[in-house]
């Protein structure tokens, strides 16, 4: 079990939890803001990283008013406080590598927040460019198997497609996939899958591990996930990446 999906593993098992940690509306109507603003448009077509938020905010049953709101506050047609984006870095329990991605609209209050759940479990916040080196900007599609067809074949097929990385996975007896592919070609590689015959679930920008950190035993690995757990409950984190690899048997 890796670091490099946001523990996405559990997280699955968690099932609706994940509106309540780390999905709710405000992180991703945040998103959806952001995303927008820094694109320039508010047209999902041509916002790439708008339309991936617009995704997500379905995957959360969002309603389309909610969305419509967050897009205008980008495109700054509503008043309010300015968002900004974050990015920490930092050591989490065992010597783990951490990302944090954040939305704030006070820097100097999540920073201290950010910073207080390193020091109380055992961690210490990094500079800029203390840990960002162990992690590789990439795209991430979630597929769900055809179920007929053979995992092995499954995986070689979307390699084939041109996934650089393909990453299987159970839930809920349903066999799935974590396809990674240049951060350039996510919509181009969803459509490809989509056209393959799979369902894509989501698809997204996520910072993947090019080191690992394996964690063997059941408290070092209790200590990181509570730890991750702790930081994408904090109200202006959006997204928690982490270089952990945990023993299957542990959890």
């Amino acid at each position: 079990m890796s670091g490099h999906s946001k523990w996405s593993t559990i997280k699955r098992a968690k099932g609706a939890a994940d509106i309540k940690r780390g999905l709710t509306f405000t992180k991703v109507a945040n998103a959806i803001t952001i995303a927008t603003k820094m694109g320039g448009s508010g047209d999902p077509d041509s916002n790439p990283r708008l339309r991936m938020a617009v995704d997500e905010a379905r995957g959360v049953n969002m309603p389309k008013d909610n969305i419509q709101r967050a897009i205008d506050r980008g495109l700054g047609k509503l008043p309010g406080q300015t968002l900004e984006e974050v990015l920490y870095e930092g050591f989490g329990p065992g010597k783990t590598a951490f990302l944090v991605e954040g939305v704030t609209d006070n820097k100097m209050r999540t920073l201290q927040e950010v910073k207080n759940l390193f020091d109380k479990n055992g961690g210490s916040l990094g500079g800029q460019g203390s840990v960002a080196y162990m992690f590789d900007r990439v795209g991430e599609i979630r597929v769900k198997s055809q179920e007929s067809r053979v995992k092995e074949d499954e995986m070689l097929e979307l390699i084939d497609l041109g996934a650089e990385d393909v990453v299987d996975y159970l839930e809920d007896n349903m066999q799935g996939y974590l396809v990674y592919v240049g951060s350039s070609e996510v919509n181009t590689m969803g459509n490809k899958i989509t056209r393959a015959g799979y369902k894509v679930e989501s698809q997204e920008l996520v910072y993947k591990p090019n080191v690992l950190i394996q964690i063997n035993d059941a408290e070092s690995a209790k200590k990181v996930l509570d730890f991750a757990g702790k930081l994408e409950e904090l109200d202006d984190v959006q997204k928690v990446y982490a270089n952990f690899d945990i023993n299957e048997g542990l959890v």
